[in-house]
This record gives structure tokens, sequence and C-alpha cells, in this order.
């Protein structure tokens, strides 16, 4: 079957690599640290995917922003602490690598800084097998466009012959303002519903099941 994308852009974080539920508690404690009630679960999970600055003003609105340098420092603390511990989902690894070998091009549009995405990539397994990859210390955060605007011109790609994978409403917003379509994963951090609102295509549960509609679809 002839391949209907040449660029498949991934998210990182609850799309490849299990870490929904420790970025939620590496920002609860950080809020704690600082003297501050911490975010419910609910709330920490939305701003997952989003630059620093986008994060706090949801997730603490009341923070001043001459704090949010020192809530980013505790974040990181947290997160460094554990981030040894993380791994892919299940399959994930052999996903990227099927994909890679069926000829399509490959990248990570993420809320990650450059340094954190560089060390994951790194611990995974999976550094050299992305074409490109942009970090939200580098681009707008999500949902602007521009890491996939960037992308598809560093590739040479158009909307049309791209697709966003991503387990935030943030991915598939940015999906939907570049005009590009995009696949939501239920496994991550945002509802089945909430990702069904958003998404052009459809809504997997699994890596299991997401593998079976890309060797079908993609």
């Amino acid at each position: 079957m002839a391949r209907r994308y040449e660029l498949i852009v991934f998210d990182w974080d609850g799309t490849l690599m299990d870490s929904a539920g420790a970025i939620v508690a590496s920002i609860q404690a950080a809020a704690i640290d600082l003297g501050l009630a911490p975010p419910t679960e609910d709330r920490a999970r939305h701003v997952i995917g989003l630059g620093l600055r986008e994060a706090l003003s949801y997730v603490l609105p009341d923070l001043e922003e001459s704090r949010h340098r020192q809530m980013g420092e505790r974040y990181r603390h947290h997160y460094l602490s554990q981030d040894q511990d993380l791994r892919l989902f299940e399959g994930a690894a052999t996903l990227v690598r099927d994909l890679e070998v069926a000829g399509h091009m490959l990248a990570v549009a993420t809320g990650k800084s450059r340094a954190g995405l560089d060390r994951a990539l790194a611990a995974s397994g999976l550094a050299g097998r992305f074409q490109a990859t942009r970090c939200a210390d580098e681009c707008h955060s999500k949902p602007h466009p521009q890491m996939l605007e960037e992308l598809m011109e560093e590739l040479g790609v158009p909307p049309a012959l791209t697709l966003m994978i991503g387990d935030t409403t943030h991915d598939l917003e940015m999906a939907r303002n570049a005009g590009t379509n995009s696949l939501g994963v239920s496994y991550g951090a945002h509802s089945r519903e909430a990702l069904e609102s958003i998404v052009s295509l459809r809504c997997v549960d699994s890596v299991i099941e997401l593998s079976a509609w890309l060797r079908q679809h993609a």
C-alpha cells in the first residue's frame, strides 16, 4: 500500500514515554516546595505538553511571574530525581522502528526542553530514529503551529502528507492550526472525551491499537 503520510510527528510525554504521572507528581511537589497548595491531578495533567510559562499560568494562576523560574527549578529537581526510571510505553520502540523501516520520515514535537528531550532520546534508545525534533524552549508553545510548521519546512513535507500523534488536546489543536491530520492516544495525559472533541481522524487506546491503525492507514 502506498504511504498516505510521508511525515509522522510524535509528541513525547504521554505518547511515546510513560511519564505523565511523573510530571503531575513533580508539579505538585514543586508547588508544595514554594509553600503553595498543590494543583489537582486533573489540573496538572491538563498542562502536560505546554511550555513552562503557559503551564504555570494555568496550573498556578496566582503565582507571581517573578517566581516562575523558582517553580521551574523545583519542578526540574523533582522530575530529574525519577526520570532515570521512566520507560517508553510497551511497544513504542518497535512502533518507531517499524515506521522507519516502512520509509516514513519521523519527528518529535514536544513540550520538553531541548536538554530534556536529548536526555530522554539517549536513555530510551531512540536517539537517531527521528529526522527532526522541536522543543518548547525553541518555539512557541503548543497549540501554536510553529513546531509543526518548522518540521514540515525542514523536511520538505506538506501538511496533507503529515500526521501528528499526541495524547493532549494541545497536540491536536496544534495539528489543526498547522493544517495536518491528527491521531489521539487516550493512554496519556488527557481523556478520550477531550481528545475526541478535537482529533481529525480517530482516538486509540493503546500502542498496539496505534500500531495496527498506522499499518493499515498510514
